[in-house]
């Protein structure tokens, strides 16, 4: 399980895009990526295809960035690491900042 997951707040701490904060789209777990809303923006040519509906031209998108390179945003809004312990048999995430548990997101 990794320590960020789908709608999660995140703080980019390392590489190109340091500084920026943004929420996941997508997590690539076998390649231990994420896709952050807003962050590693690329710009890619797209071929038109009228059956689809899409015009061609030049797109911009997110990039996959390394989970290593995240970090999870807490209730105050500062960066932490992320803590897994288990309480009432069930397991849970945890703040290694403030010790405050992380709710899991909801996923629409």
């Amino acid at each position: 399980m990794a320590h960020v997951l789908k709608n999660d707040t995140v703080f980019v701490i390392a590489g190109k895009h340091k500084g920026k904060t943004g929420r996941v789209l997508r997590i690539i777990a076998e390649k231990d990526r994420v896709l952050v809303q807003g962050v590693g923006m690329i710009k890619k040519h797209v071929k038109p295809n009228p059956q689809a509906n899409i015009k061609g031209g030049i797109a911009e998108q997110e990039a996959p960035i390394h989970l290593s390179n995240v970090a999870l945003v807490d209730g105050n809004g500062k960066p932490t690491r992320v803590g897994f312990r288990i309480e009432d048999g069930k397991k849970i995430r945890f703040a290694k900042t403030t010790g405050e548990v992380l709710a899991y997101p909801k996923v629409k």
